[in-house]
């Protein structure tokens, strides 16, 4: 699709098919973390929330009946990672299911050794590569923690990893950033945070960040939108890289927040 003609759709779209006042504002009070939001953000984060939410299905599991509020809650959640991207960085695949709780993963995959590995365990999240992303709502709703965690964001940050591959905590970089200065924070930022989850020291996001780069990632990705203060004082040049991937200084928005 060309620019233009899809420039009209998406102007379409935003014309016959916007969020109601009401859900919209509803999200943004539940979500303090959008609260920095200046006013020209805010529109956009609605335009991609509501162009999201026509080109994405999203689907209840065991029972869940999939309302307005559920699906404004994901859309604006999930849109806030391409505020300053675009909608493109979540072409090729379709379908958000949700579960009202924790659901069940059971599958095995092949490593790169070649060796089989059986997963059974209850998950909050996941995401698949070019298939569909799997929310638990009551996850979705506990966003006020105090670990940060953001399931949504989690996820959706796995999409952006996995535009060129498997989920490796490499995304596809803009053009005016350097892969190997990339490699080389998020290398050393990975292996000293490894280092401070065996030592059992204090940590300032979830230790499960410490499993694979891939998940280093993405819950890098949640806490610097949720708690970028802290953030950028702990991790700074991971900070740094992902304000320059985002295109956006969370930071900035609320200098006041720890």
């Amino acid at each position: 699709m060309s620019w233009g003609l899809k420039n009209w759709w998406r102007q379409h779209i935003l014309k016959h098919e916007p969020i109601a006042e009401i859900s919209w504002q509803n999200a943004l009070a539940q979500l303090h973390f959008l609260q920095g939001l200046t006013q020209s953000e805010i529109i956009q984060l609605r335009q991609w929330a509501t162009i999201f939410l026509h080109d994405k299905k999203i689907n209840g599991a065991q029972g869940l009946i999939v309302t307005e509020e559920i699906r404004v809650m994901i859309a604006a959640q999930a849109c806030i990672l391409i505020l300053n991207l675009d909608l493109d960085y979540y072409r090729d695949w379709l379908e958000i299911i949700v579960y009202p709780g924790k659901f069940i993963l059971d599958y095995e995959y092949t490593d790169e050794l070649g060796i089989v590995h059986a997963v059974h365990m209850a998950a909050s999240g996941e995401s698949w590569l070019a298939g569909p992303v799997i929310l638990s709502w009551e996850d979705v709703t506990d966003i006020n923690n105090k670990q940060g965690h953001n399931v949504v964001i989690h996820e959706f940050a796995h999409k952006l990893d996995m535009l060129n591959g498997a989920a490796n905590g490499f995304p596809p970089l803009h053009s005016n950033m350097d892969p190997h200065l990339w490699t080389a924070v998020f290398s050393k930022a990975f292996e000293t945070f490894r280092e401070q989850v065996d030592n059992e020291e204090e940590l300032i996001i979830d230790p499960y960040a410490a499993t694979s780069p891939a998940e280093f990632f993405a819950v890098l990705s949640e806490a610097f939108f949720v708690k970028p203060c802290a953030t950028k004082q702990h991790f700074p040049q991971v900070y740094q890289q992902l304000s320059a991937f985002y295109r956006q200084n969370p930071a900035m928005r609320w200098p006041h927040r720890s």
